[in-house]
């Protein structure tokens, strides 16, 4: 059951929002400013397959790993907003890690030039353990942990058991969607930002003013890296970003009892691994023989079609904008 409107936390647009966006935007575009020398003279390039569309092939070399950029700004402002808010906890404990297990992965790949970076298993075993912590403080910070609100119904459902395993999915999920949303320039930082003023507002009318203040810090984060991420980029998030984007965006869903939400708001995630997940069956199906995509993920697809890198980056960042507006709605 909501609680009356008298009874809601009330936000403070000045000190919740906008100071906070502003602090993490000043941040990240001094750090961005620093930092993209030292990942040049580092070496710190992207590498870009064989199989990727001809036009990236430009790329190679651009500097990655610009999320710990994004990471340290965010953390930064997201700590001190813990002191104030404890629903900034889980949701810095799940991007945070997410973002450590990213780092981790680039580090691998970018420093020790090993283009795989984690196998599969230690990859999925960092998002695990990460989840986990997510479900643990859950657990024992609400009496209520297993109640969600239903999108599009005034209602709630308790969910028992079944509740940690959704969160599993959930989690897991979105992050592997953001992830495989970092292909094209701002394209995960655009269409996550639309994402973070989601849920800004929505922490703000269901009385979650933590999430509506650390959704600020994202979102003031994004935009201070997308001075730089935006076509052409000067430099790129990596997993260390992409992983901690996802990370956020399920975490800021689940503390706010809307898992289901992320559906709709973060479509973009959700179409871009199923498009992974189709290709790769349909390849295997038709041993080699056919693809279901021109290429996957998705926004390859329209690339691949015609599109210019810029209209694929502001069609997606548009329909996660008219989402948000049903996202509204369906809460």
């Amino acid at each position: 059951m909501l609680l009356p409107e008298e009874l809601l936390p009330r936000v403070d647009i000045a000190s919740d929002i906008a100071w906070p966006a502003l602090a993490a935007f000043v941040i990240c575009v001094i750090l961005c400013k620093l930092m993209i020398p030292v990942l040049h003279r580092l070496k710190f390039g992207q590498f870009i397959r064989e199989e990727g569309p001809e036009s990236h092939k430009a790329k190679a070399g651009t500097p990655t790993m610009g999320g710990i950029m994004i990471f340290a700004s965010f953390v930064a402002v997201g700590i001190y907003l813990s002191t104030k808010y404890s629903e900034v906890i889980p949701v810095l404990i799940v991007a945070g890690g997410f973002g450590l297990v990213g780092f981790a992965d680039d580090i691998i790949k970018i420093g020790f030039k090993r283009s795989e970076g984690l196998t599969p298993l230690q990859k999925m075993a960092g998002q695990f353990i990460v989840t986990a912590c997510l479900a643990v403080y859950l657990h024992f910070d609400r009496d209520d942990a297993t109640v969600i609100r239903i999108p599009f119904a005034d209602t709630t459902v308790d969910l028992g058991w079944f509740y940690y395993v959704l969160i599993f999915v959930m989690v897991i999920g979105t992050v592997n969607g953001s992830n495989f949303t970092d292909g094209l320039d701002g394209l995960a930082t655009s269409v996550t930002s639309v994402i973070a003023v989601f849920f800004t507002v929505a922490g703000a009318l269901y009385g979650f003013v933590g999430i509506s203040a650390i959704s600020a810090v994202m979102l003031g984060a994004l935009l201070g890296f997308l001075v730089f991420n935006c076509h052409p980029a000067k430099v790129f998030m990596g997993d260390t970003g992409s992983l901690m984007l996802g990370g956020y965006t399920a975490a800021a869903a689940i503390v706010l009892r809307q898992p289901f939400i992320i559906i709709i708001v973060a479509f973009i995630y959700l179409i871009e691994v199923v498009s992974v997940i189709i290709q790769v069956l349909v390849f295997k199906a038709t041993h080699g023989q056919r693809r279901f995509f021109r290429m996957a993920p998705i926004h390859h697809h329209f690339e691949l079609g015609g599109w210019e890198e810029t209209k694929v980056v502001t069609m997606f960042t548009l329909v996660t904008t008219v989402l948000m507006m049903v996202g509204f709605i369906a809460l």
